[in-house]
């Protein structure tokens, strides 16, 4: 459904650099390298909002996306560009741009902050650092030594019953400082040849 706005989409953006799309919040994150600046989901094109474009996206009457992660209204810094954009596609560059460079100024800011607890890390919750903690891994340090497959399989150990592989992954991108979803298929079948 979001394919035809996706495709446009990266064509206007393909001088960026290395613009590729992956599966996000429902519907497609647009990435320049490893930063995510745009979305498409519903058919329409989002895009992310720093704290001066939110004030004009908001006067503008633009919607931010809202999605739901575990019953809860999340609402994101995306937000849908009017149809009537699309008939002027250097606005949409131009905003897109802008879109890159806060995508890329929160990200550095973000890698310069150090998580405290586990459970600041990218993928993990309280619950998470809690069921880390009974199988005896209580800080990020710890957490880094044992590494993604150490900390699972304590886990396998503390829980006594099977895990999903998406905790593996979420612990791998947990150490790594990235989002479970990017992880390699080269690296998750490292860590799966190393767990059987």
């Amino acid at each position: 459904m979001d394919k035809p706005i996706l495709k446009d989409s990266l064509k206007l953006f393909d001088h960026f650099g290395s613009v590729k799309s992956r599966s996000m919040f429902g519907g497609f994150g647009i990435f320049a390298g490893d930063t995510m600046f745009a979305l498409v989901v519903n058919d329409k094109l989002h895009l992310r909002a720093n704290a001066e474009t939110e004030k004009e996206f908001k006067q503008a009457g633009l919607e931010p996306y809202v999605y739901k992660k575990r019953g809860f209204p999340v609402v994101t810094k995306h937000y849908a560009i009017p149809d009537n954009w699309w008939d002027e596609p250097e606005k949409i560059v131009t905003q897109g741009r802008y879109s890159l460079e806060a995508a890329e100024k929160d990200k550095q800011e973000k890698e310069s902050c150090v998580p405290d607890r586990i459970k600041d890390l990218p993928n993990l919750r309280l619950s998470n650092e809690r069921m880390l903690k009974k199988a005896g891994i209580e800080t990020i340090e710890q957490l880094q030594a044992a590494g993604a497959l150490g900390a699972y399989q304590a886990l396998q150990k503390a829980q006594n019953s099977p895990l999903s592989l998406e905790l593996l992954w979420a612990l791998e991108g947990a150490i790594s400082g990235q989002h479970w979803s990017v992880i390699p298929e080269q690296r998750r079948n490292e860590l799966l040849s190393a767990l059987s």
